[in-house]
């Protein structure tokens, strides 16, 4: 029995008199939360939320008999062979067997025609190394994780395809969209969309939604009836609480991740990080059937990658490409170039003259803000990207800016130029290095170094790609030298050169760690003790 705690208050009545009144305590003890019947309660709302869904077919794949008799020893040599492969199984507990890996598009597509055109049409000679058709076309969830330009976006588009059309019921009972393919940025949902529509199968419908893009016109064809929706989460998230999708029909999810971390920004893009990748995603899944197919792809795989995949795969198998510690694209030379901040300009126009005529370039910079002064002496604002380009202008050199502020049509037409070559430098911020595939690329220019190490990466595998090689030149400068460790590290798996102003710019930040760590010491005696 819980008694509250009573306490004693002394009032005067009309005669005088002093009386004692024992009134309760105003706040009484809280009642104890019952968990167990809170977690039944959610398991009996689940079960009614999902209740009455289609059953969903998964295993689609036929071992071709090629692929069946491969040895052991003919696997691992075709994995080491073909970029390193490696597979392994996550599923804790027993091991299921990894596939044999299919060394040509009919051993896994040749029950499938329709497939086999699309891939001769668009004049693939080979499986990409990032193929896990098998494992994917088994039902099973899969992680992928390659460097840019390994195929990862084919990987899961063609078993997706053939999830779409296989399904026990018709896309007319289905009630909404069957795939969805969720990507961080507009520019990589766009860039999966029109490699979606390279492979028309079956008569699928894609649309691709965005934030920035027509908003009644995407929720016009998503009205109509679409089969595959590639979408970002903001978009999404708003056409979800509005009932515009129903995405408890999704039963194929595949999810393109890049390593970001939270940081003071001002792009749309980063905005959206800032507010957590991972939240937005589990919001959207809320709605989608748990017993879905997943496919999670990544270029890198740090640790937030990795928890986010914890976190919405089911016993999944991982197929990576090379190793899975950061690593550049061994198809780019990496010249790092020690400078100080003020004649990092000069050496860009330098840099720029010295360009061939076929030579095509993206120029990274960083968020930092520029005065402009005008002859009235009003200062402005204005992004580094357009810095740049309007000094480019100035000098008659065609060139195109890409960045957050910029309107959505600007920011397509700046592609679409420096895709078809009307413009041959693109200055970016990091926008542009998540998902843009130019395959004529030749070089990346690193102006600002950027805000983390994996960036970096990203940025560097935007050239180099389909087998073609590239380079990438990197300006650091003294307050960028708390990333030079990591760096060294990138270039020696890379086996680059290794300026030894960058090894002595490491050295000193190292230094400058542990000094600051003494003098901590010496503050405050009793973090020692407690380390």
């Amino acid at each position: 029995m819980v008694c509250s705690i009573k306490q004693q208050h002394f009032v005067t009545n009309s005669a005088g008199e002093t009386l004692n009144v024992v009134k309760p305590e105003n706040n009484p003890k809280k009642p104890v939360i019952n968990w167990a019947s809170l977690r039944e309660n959610r398991a009996k709302y689940e079960s009614m939320k999902w209740a009455g869904l289609p059953p969903i077919e998964k295993n689609f794949y036929k071992e071709s008999s090629r692929t069946a008799s491969m040895s052991q020893e003919e696997v691992e040599l075709w994995r080491k062979e073909n970029n390193g492969i490696t597979c392994d199984d996550l599923k804790e507990g027993g091991k299921r067997c990894i596939p044999n890996p299919v060394c040509k598009f009919e051993d896994v597509f040749e029950h499938y025609p329709d497939i086999m055109a699309s891939i001769r049409k668009v004049g693939f000679q080979k499986p990409t190394p990032i193929q896990a058709w098998p494992i994917i076309l088994q039902g099973i969830d899969l992680i992928g994780i390659a460097q840019t330009g390994t195929g990862k976006t084919l990987a899961y588009l063609m078993p997706g395809f053939i999830h779409l059309t296989s399904q026990p019921i018709s896309k007319d009972q289905r009630g909404g969209p069957g795939m969805l393919v969720l990507a961080p940025t507009r520019e990589l949902a766009l860039q999966v969309e029109a490699e979606c529509s390279k492979y028309a199968y079956k008569g699928i419908k894609s649309i691709c939604v965005y934030g920035g893009g027509d908003r009644k016109g995407q929720i016009n064809m998503v009205t109509k009836g679409v089969d595959i929706v590639i979408a970002t989460p903001g978009r999404l998230n708003d056409l979800q609480m509005n009932n515009f999708i129903n995405l408890k029909s999704i039963t194929y999810l595949a999810s393109r991740i890049k390593n970001f971390v939270s940081e003071q920004v001002l792009d749309e893009a980063d905005r959206m990080l800032d507010m957590g990748f991972e939240p937005q995603i589990m919001k959207i899944l809320i709605d989608v059937r748990p017993d879905r197919q997943t496919v999670m792809t990544s270029a890198t795989w740090p640790d937030g990658v990795r928890c986010l995949a914890k976190s919405y795969l089911k016993n999944p198998m991982i197929v990576y490409v090379g190793t899975l510690d950061l690593a550049a694209v061994s198809t780019v030379q990496q010249k790092v170039i020690v400078i100080p901040e003020e004649k990092k300009r000069a050496f860009m126009h330098s840099f720029i003259k010295s360009m061939k005529p076929k030579d095509k370039v993206i120029i990274f910079v960083g968020k930092k803000l520029t005065y402009v002064i005008t002859y009235q002496a009003i200062a402005l604002f204005h992004p580094r990207a357009d810095d740049l380009a309007s000094d480019f202008g100035i000098q008659g050199i065609p060139v195109q800016s890409l960045h957050g502020n910029r309107e959505q049509c600007d920011r397509e037409q700046a592609l679409d130029d420096f895709k078809k070559g009307k413009v041959r430098i693109l200055v970016a911020t990091d926008l542009a290095s998540r998902g843009l595939d130019v395959h004529d690329i030749t070089h990346v220019f690193n102006f600002d170094f950027p805000r983390n190490i994996e960036e970096y990466v990203h940025r560097v595998g935007r050239t180099g790609r389909a087998g073609r090689s590239g380079e990438a030149v990197t300006l650091v400068t003294s307050n960028d030298w708390r990333f030079a460790s990591e760096l060294i590290d990138i270039l020696e798996r890379a086996n680059q050169v290794v300026p030894d102003e960058l090894i002595a710019m490491a050295e000193r930040y190292k230094q400058s760690q542990m000094r600051k760590e003494i003098e901590k010491d010496i503050q405050r005696p009793w973090r020692k003790s407690s380390k």
